[in-house]
């Protein structure tokens, strides 16, 4: 039986790293602002064990499922931390976007960008994605700016191309044909919608 949300959140103290994971997880999937205060807790907690990536990872993606903005000061501070464990910077960035208000996100993403940290922008991205977010034109010129010179093997063009559904402009419509006609099939694919004005659907780990 799934955990409630009062019993996922006393779960988030419990011995184990693995029952804690799953408290987080839960009560990402819950989404209720409630359980923020609790998971900021538990997360300030977490952060001090190196080996429980994971866990962090999962209270990370529920704070900012959650919509818990008094989060935005550790997120931040948490990503301008070294991490071994990588993909816990694809939560961070993903916070950053999830906790920033509308008017917030342009600048938000850019510092995501400009922090250098390739994992942090992909999670900023996938964020922007996922939400279908607005971005204005100066916004897109950055972020294309910044996707150039990568190599067209990159993860990072995949949100990118994802998100550009929403998008309009030349260098958006060329952008996207790069995509559809590069080596990455995953890449291509979602180009490809993207160029028809279709988002995907995607559930993230």
């Amino acid at each position: 039986m799934a955990l409630t949300l009062d019993e996922a959140v006393a779960q988030l103290d419990h011995r184990l790293s693995t029952k804690r994971r799953s408290a987080a997880a839960r009560l990402r999937r819950l989404a209720d602002p409630a359980a923020g205060p609790s998971l900021l807790e538990a997360l300030r907690r977490e952060v001090r064990d190196i080996h429980t990536w994971e866990t962090q990872y999962q209270m990370v993606m529920a704070l900012g499922t959650c919509g818990y903005r008094p989060a935005l000061g550790l997120i931040r501070e948490l990503a301008q931390r070294p991490f071994e464990a990588t993909m816990v910077y694809t939560a961070l960035g993903d916070a950053v976007i999830r906790l920033s208000t509308p008017e917030e996100t342009a600048r938000s993403l850019r510092w995501c960008l400009e922090t250098g940290t390739a994992m942090l922008a992909d999670g900023a991205l996938r964020a922007v994605a996922m939400q279908r977010l607005f971005l204005d034109a100066a916004t897109i010129e950055d972020l294309l700016d910044f996707l150039d010179p990568l190599d067209p093997h990159d993860s990072l063009r995949f949100w990118a191309a994802a998100a550009a559904a929403g998008w309009t402009g030349p260098r958006v419509t060329e952008f996207l044909q790069a995509c559809a006609g590069g080596p990455r099939a995953d890449v291509a694919d979602v180009a490809t919608s993207s160029l028809q004005g279709k988002y995907q659907t995607y559930s993230p780990s």
